[in-house]
Protein backbone atom coordinates (compact mmCIF):
# COMPACT_ATOMS: atom_id res chain seq x y z
CA UNK A 1 0.00 0.00 0.00
CA UNK A 2 1.03 3.36 -0.82
CA UNK A 3 1.33 6.26 1.57
CA UNK A 4 0.45 9.38 2.04
CA UNK A 5 3.93 12.20 0.81
CA UNK A 6 2.32 14.18 4.17
CA UNK A 7 3.68 14.24 7.07
CA UNK A 8 3.08 11.20 9.36
CA UNK A 9 2.84 10.53 13.06
CA UNK A 10 2.31 8.29 16.08
CA UNK A 11 0.10 10.12 18.75
CA UNK A 12 0.25 8.11 21.79
CA UNK A 13 -1.70 10.14 23.68
CA UNK A 14 -4.01 13.14 23.55
CA UNK A 15 -2.03 16.47 24.45
CA UNK A 16 -3.78 19.37 25.48
CA UNK A 17 -3.04 21.12 22.18
CA UNK A 18 -5.36 18.43 20.34
CA UNK A 19 -7.92 18.11 22.42
CA UNK A 20 -8.78 22.03 21.71
CA UNK A 21 -7.95 20.58 18.60
CA UNK A 22 -10.60 18.24 18.87
CA UNK A 23 -13.48 19.99 20.46
CA UNK A 24 -12.78 22.89 17.83
CA UNK A 25 -13.53 20.43 15.36
CA UNK A 26 -16.88 18.96 16.12
CA UNK A 27 -18.38 22.50 17.37
CA UNK A 28 -17.24 24.17 14.14
CA UNK A 29 -19.24 20.72 12.51
CA UNK A 30 -22.02 21.46 14.73
CA UNK A 31 -22.03 23.68 17.22
CA UNK A 32 -24.53 27.27 17.55
CA UNK A 33 -22.66 30.50 16.53
CA UNK A 34 -21.50 31.40 19.84
CA UNK A 35 -20.54 27.59 20.54
CA UNK A 36 -18.15 28.70 17.46
CA UNK A 37 -17.14 32.06 18.89
CA UNK A 38 -15.91 30.60 22.28
CA UNK A 39 -14.00 27.45 21.25
CA UNK A 40 -12.83 29.92 18.39
CA UNK A 41 -11.49 32.19 21.33
CA UNK A 42 -10.41 29.55 23.14
CA UNK A 43 -8.01 28.08 20.54
CA UNK A 44 -5.93 31.49 20.27
CA UNK A 45 -2.75 30.64 21.76
CA UNK A 46 -3.95 27.23 22.83
CA UNK A 47 -3.90 25.24 19.56
CA UNK A 48 -1.13 26.62 16.34
CA UNK A 49 -2.84 28.89 14.18
CA UNK A 50 -1.71 27.09 11.25
CA UNK A 51 -3.81 24.25 12.41
CA UNK A 52 -6.90 26.25 13.07
CA UNK A 53 -7.09 27.19 9.35
CA UNK A 54 -6.23 23.82 7.72
CA UNK A 55 -9.22 22.58 10.35
CA UNK A 56 -11.54 25.26 9.14
CA UNK A 57 -10.83 24.05 5.53
CA UNK A 58 -10.77 21.12 5.99
CA UNK A 59 -14.31 21.55 7.47
CA UNK A 60 -16.27 21.98 4.24
CA UNK A 61 -16.01 18.54 3.33
CA UNK A 62 -18.13 17.06 6.51
CA UNK A 63 -20.07 20.30 7.14
CA UNK A 64 -20.63 22.73 3.92
CA UNK A 65 -19.01 25.78 2.84
CA UNK A 66 -21.77 27.63 5.21
CA UNK A 67 -20.18 26.32 8.23
CA UNK A 68 -16.31 26.50 6.28
CA UNK A 69 -17.01 30.36 5.55
CA UNK A 70 -18.74 31.52 8.72
CA UNK A 71 -15.63 29.70 10.94
CA UNK A 72 -12.97 31.40 8.43
CA UNK A 73 -15.22 34.62 9.15
CA UNK A 74 -15.11 34.65 12.94
CA UNK A 75 -11.26 33.15 13.13
CA UNK A 76 -10.28 35.96 10.90
CA UNK A 77 -12.22 38.56 13.53
CA UNK A 78 -11.23 37.05 16.56
CA UNK A 79 -7.31 36.25 15.72
CA UNK A 80 -7.14 39.20 13.70
CA UNK A 81 -4.90 37.26 11.87
CA UNK A 82 -5.41 38.39 7.55
CA UNK A 83 -5.62 35.62 5.48
CA UNK A 84 -2.39 34.69 3.39
CA UNK A 85 -1.07 36.34 0.31
CA UNK A 86 -1.39 32.97 -0.99
CA UNK A 87 -2.02 29.01 -0.29
CA UNK A 88 1.42 28.09 -0.13
CA UNK A 89 0.26 24.51 0.67
CA UNK A 90 -2.00 23.95 -2.27
CA UNK A 91 -1.99 21.15 -4.51
CA UNK A 92 -3.30 22.24 -7.60
CA UNK A 93 -1.56 19.56 -10.51
CA UNK A 94 -4.10 17.07 -11.16
CA UNK A 95 -1.72 13.83 -11.25
CA UNK A 96 -0.52 14.93 -7.92
CA UNK A 97 -4.00 15.37 -6.30
CA UNK A 98 -4.89 11.81 -7.33
CA UNK A 99 -1.86 10.07 -6.53
CA UNK A 100 -1.89 11.83 -2.83
CA UNK A 101 -5.27 11.34 -2.93
CA UNK A 102 -5.11 7.52 -3.79
CA UNK A 103 -2.59 7.06 -0.96
CA UNK A 104 -4.45 9.27 1.76
CA UNK A 105 -7.28 7.25 1.53
CA UNK A 106 -5.47 4.01 1.60
CA UNK A 107 -3.82 4.37 4.69
CA UNK A 108 -7.27 5.29 5.98
CA UNK A 109 -9.38 2.41 5.00
CA UNK A 110 -6.82 -0.03 5.23
CA UNK A 111 -7.96 -3.59 3.86
CA UNK A 112 -11.25 -1.69 3.19
CA UNK A 113 -9.96 0.74 0.53
CA UNK A 114 -10.28 -1.96 -2.46
CA UNK A 115 -14.20 -2.30 -1.35
CA UNK A 116 -14.54 1.11 -0.73
CA UNK A 117 -13.89 2.24 -4.24
CA UNK A 118 -16.08 -0.35 -5.91
CA UNK A 119 -19.01 0.56 -3.39
CA UNK A 120 -18.66 4.63 -4.13
CA UNK A 121 -18.13 4.14 -7.49
CA UNK A 122 -21.44 2.62 -8.07
CA UNK A 123 -23.22 5.11 -5.46
CA UNK A 124 -22.07 7.18 -9.23
CA UNK A 125 -18.28 7.19 -10.51
CA UNK A 126 -18.94 11.45 -9.98
CA UNK A 127 -18.72 10.46 -6.15
CA UNK A 128 -15.75 8.42 -6.37
CA UNK A 129 -13.60 10.92 -8.35
CA UNK A 130 -14.32 13.63 -5.95
CA UNK A 131 -13.87 11.54 -2.68
CA UNK A 132 -10.10 10.62 -3.86
CA UNK A 133 -9.19 13.90 -5.63
CA UNK A 134 -11.01 16.18 -3.62
CA UNK A 135 -11.23 14.87 -0.10
CA UNK A 136 -8.53 13.00 0.36
CA UNK A 137 -5.90 14.51 -2.53
CA UNK A 138 -6.69 18.32 -2.75
CA UNK A 139 -7.92 18.71 1.05
CA UNK A 140 -6.81 15.95 3.60
CA UNK A 141 -3.14 15.64 1.91
CA UNK A 142 -2.18 19.01 2.90
CA UNK A 143 1.19 19.38 4.58
CA UNK A 144 0.61 21.53 7.52
CA UNK A 145 -1.77 19.14 9.39
CA UNK A 146 -0.85 15.45 9.63
CA UNK A 147 -3.03 12.64 8.77
CA UNK A 148 -3.70 11.45 12.19
CA UNK A 149 -4.61 14.95 13.78
CA UNK A 150 -7.06 14.92 10.44
CA UNK A 151 -8.37 11.83 11.36
CA UNK A 152 -9.57 13.09 14.84
CA UNK A 153 -11.03 16.12 13.78
CA UNK A 154 -13.35 13.80 11.31
CA UNK A 155 -14.16 11.28 13.86
CA UNK A 156 -15.43 14.55 16.09
CA UNK A 157 -17.10 16.00 12.56
CA UNK A 158 -18.90 12.74 12.38
CA UNK A 159 -19.83 12.15 16.00
CA UNK A 160 -21.52 15.67 16.19
CA UNK A 161 -22.80 15.67 12.88
CA UNK A 162 -24.45 12.34 14.02
CA UNK A 163 -23.00 10.22 10.68
CA UNK A 164 -22.50 6.86 12.43
CA UNK A 165 -22.01 5.20 9.28
CA UNK A 166 -18.89 7.45 8.39
CA UNK A 167 -17.88 7.64 12.38
CA UNK A 168 -17.31 3.54 11.95
CA UNK A 169 -14.93 4.40 8.93
CA UNK A 170 -12.58 7.30 10.35
CA UNK A 171 -12.62 5.57 13.93
CA UNK A 172 -10.85 2.86 12.02
CA UNK A 173 -8.99 5.31 10.02
CA UNK A 174 -7.95 7.72 12.79
CA UNK A 175 -6.20 4.12 14.23
CA UNK A 176 -4.65 3.21 10.49
CA UNK A 177 -3.31 7.10 10.60
CA UNK A 178 -1.28 6.16 13.93
CA UNK A 179 -3.68 7.43 16.38
CA UNK A 180 -3.81 4.95 19.41
CA UNK A 181 -6.41 3.22 21.11
CA UNK A 182 -5.93 5.90 24.35
CA UNK A 183 -5.97 8.58 21.84
CA UNK A 184 -9.43 7.76 20.29
CA UNK A 185 -10.98 6.60 23.11
CA UNK A 186 -9.70 10.41 24.75
CA UNK A 187 -10.88 11.63 21.54
CA UNK A 188 -14.39 10.52 21.78
CA UNK A 189 -14.70 11.62 25.69
CA UNK A 190 -13.30 15.35 24.34
CA UNK A 191 -16.46 15.36 22.20
CA UNK A 192 -18.71 13.72 24.40
CA UNK A 193 -19.83 16.83 26.46
CA UNK A 194 -21.23 17.95 22.87
CA UNK A 195 -23.38 14.85 22.61
CA UNK A 196 -26.99 13.83 24.11
CA UNK A 197 -26.44 10.84 26.22
CA UNK A 198 -27.35 8.35 23.85
CA UNK A 199 -25.23 9.71 20.96
CA UNK A 200 -22.20 9.22 23.51
CA UNK A 201 -23.56 5.63 24.97
CA UNK A 202 -24.51 4.17 21.01
CA UNK A 203 -20.66 6.00 20.04
CA UNK A 204 -18.73 3.75 22.64
CA UNK A 205 -20.60 0.45 21.64
CA UNK A 206 -19.32 1.64 17.81
CA UNK A 207 -15.76 2.11 19.34
CA UNK A 208 -15.81 -1.05 21.43
CA UNK A 209 -17.29 -2.90 18.18
CA UNK A 210 -13.99 -1.37 15.91
CA UNK A 211 -11.72 -2.60 18.73
CA UNK A 212 -13.54 -6.00 18.99
CA UNK A 213 -14.15 -5.66 22.33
Amino acid sequence: MTQPSGESVMLDALDDETAALVYLAAVLAGGSESQVRAALAQAVGTVRAVWVEELILQTYLFAGFPRALNSAREWRRISGMAAPERDAFAIDDGAERQRKGEATCATVYGRFYDRLRVNIHDLHPALDRWMVEEGYGKVLSRAPLDLARRELCVVAACAIARQDRQLHSHLHGALHAGASEATVTAALQVVSPLLDVEDVRRYHGLWARVLGK
